[in-house]
C-alpha cells in the first residue's frame, strides 16, 4: 500500500511545475512525509519481530562508533556534552553495520530526551566474556562478545518502566512524541544478531543500556566507506520484467519504471511472467516480489526463469523478509533485495547497478 502511495504522489510531484503550484506541492511533500513516517513504523515493528532483512558484514566497532562522532554531536546538540570510550584491541562483530548504526543514534536521542536540561552521554566498549551462569538466565549463548554501553546522566527510570522498555509501543513520552518502538527495535535487532541487551537504571541518576554482540573471529578487515549520493540513474535500452500479485504496485513500479526510460513489461503471477519471458528474449532484468499466487513464489519463479535465461538478472521486492530468500535472518547469498516502500531514487539505483554488474 505505501508502495503505491509513495509511488504515485512522487510521480505527481516530478510533474508539478514549481509555480505558480506551489500549495499542491507542499501538499505532496507533506503527504510524502506521512508515507515514510508510516515505513519506518513498518520497519521498526520487523525489527522488533526479528523479521527484517540483515546485510551482515565484518564490522569495527570501533571504527564504526568514532565515525559517528560528528553525527552524534550535530544531533544531540551543545547541551549534551559526549564521551566515546574505545576499546584498544576491541574484536570484530558480524552485523548489519547500517541497523547497528541505527541502534546506537536510537540509544543516543533517547538519552537526549532523559536529559531535557542538558547532561553527558557516555559510549564505552569492551570486549567481555558471559559465563554460562549469567548466559544460562539471560538467554544468550555463553562465549566472548564486545560490549556496546550507552550511558545518560538522566532522570532514569523505575523498575516497573524500565520492565517494560522493550515492549512494542510502549512510551514515557507525550502522544506526538514517541512511538514507543526505538527500543523495541534495538532488543529485536541485537536478538536478530544473536547477541544480547540489558538496561540498568535508576531514578535521578541515569541510564545505561548494554549491548552484546558476538565476537567475530574471522581475519581482520576493513568496513566498507560510505558512498556519496549520486544523481538518479536513468535506463538505457533495457527490458524488465515487473512481477507483482497487486495491481497497483505493479502499475506505480512500471510507471517509475517507464518514467527511467527502461522498456517494460507487467505479470501477476509466476506462470504469466514465464510465459512472457519466452515470448521476449530481450528482459534483461525480473524484478519480482517474493510473495506471489499460483503455487510459485518469487523465488521459484527467478530458478526457473534463470533455468531458461542462464544470464538473466533478477531484484526481488518485499514488504518484509520471507523464507522464500532470507534463513536465520539472512539474506541468502547472491540475493538482491528491495524492501518496500522504495523511492523513485532508490529503485532507479538498485535497477542501474544490477544491470550494470557484470
Amino acid at each position: 500500500m505505501l508502495t503505491v502511495i509513495s509511488g504515485n504522489i512522487e510521480g505527481l510531484l516530478r510533474r508539478l511545475p514549481e509555480a505558480p503550484q506551489a500549495d499542491l506541492a507542499r501538499l505532496g511533500k507533506s503527504a510524502l512525509q506521512g508515507v515514510q513516517r508510516a515505513a519506518v513504523l513498518t520497519h521498526r515493528l520487523l525489527a522488533f519481530s526479528r523479521r527484517q532483512p540483515l546485510r551482515p558484514k565484518q564490522v569495527s566497532v570501533n571504527a564504526l562508533i568514532s565515525g559517528m562522532s560528528e553525527m552524534l554531536h550535530r544531533t544531540l546538540g551543545e547541551s549534551v556534552a559526549i564521551e566515546i570510550v574505545i576499546a584498544a584491541g576491541a574484536w570484530s562483530v558480524f552485523v548489519d553495520p547500517h541497523q547497528l548504526e541505527n541502534v546506537i543514534l536510537n540509544l543516543a536521542i533517547n538519552a537526549r530526551d532523559a536529559m531535557p536540561d542538558g547532561g553527558r552521554l557516555t559510549i564505552e566498549l569492551a570486549n567481555v566474556y558471559l559465563d554460562d551462569a549469567y548466559a544460562a538466565q539471560a538467554e544468550v549463548s555463553p562465549g566472548q562478545y564486545v560490549g556496546i554501553f550507552v550511558s545518560d546522566t538522566g532522570i532514569g527510570m523505575t523498575p516497573e518502566t524500565a520492565s517494560k522498555a522493550f515492549e512494542p509501543f510502549f512510551t514515557t513520552k507525550d502522544i506526538g512524541h514517541g512511538t514507543g518502538l526505538g527500543l523495541s527495535q534495538v532488543f529485536g535487532f541485537i536478538k536478530q544478531s544473536n547477541g544480547h541487551v540489558k538496561i540498568y537504571s535508576e531514578v535521578g541518576t541515569g541510564t545505561t543500556v548494554k549491548l552484546y554482540l558476538p565476537r567475530h573471529v574471522a581475519a581482520e578487515g576493513r568496513d566498507a566507506v560510505r558512498q556519496a549520493v549520486q544523481p538518479v540513474p536513468r535506463g538505457g535500452r533495457e527490458t524488465i520484467l515487473v512481477v507483482d500479485d497487486d495491481a497497483d504496485v505493479r502499475s506505480s513500479t512500471i510507471e517509475m519504471l517507464d518514467e527511467l526510460g527502461y522498456e517494460t513489461l507487467g505479470a501477476p503471477d509466476g506462470a504469466t511472467a514465464l510465459r512472457l519471458l519466452d515470448a521476449r528474449p530481450a528482459i534483461n532484468l525480473l524484478l519480482t516480489d517474493v510473495g506471489l499466487p499460483g503455487g510459485m513464489n518469487g523465488r521459484q519463479l527467478a530458478d526457473e526463469a534463470r533455468r531458461r535465461r542462464v544470464r538473466l538478472k533478477v531484484l526481488f521486492t518485499s514488504g518484509y523478509a520471507q523464507n522464500a530468500i532470507v534463513h536465520q535472518g539472512r539474506l541468502d547469498a547472491g540475493v538482491e533485495l528491495l524492501s518496500k516502500p522504495y523511492s523513485f531514487a532508490t529503485l532507479a539505483a538498485r535497477v542501474r547497478r544490477i544491470l550494470d554488474a557484470r
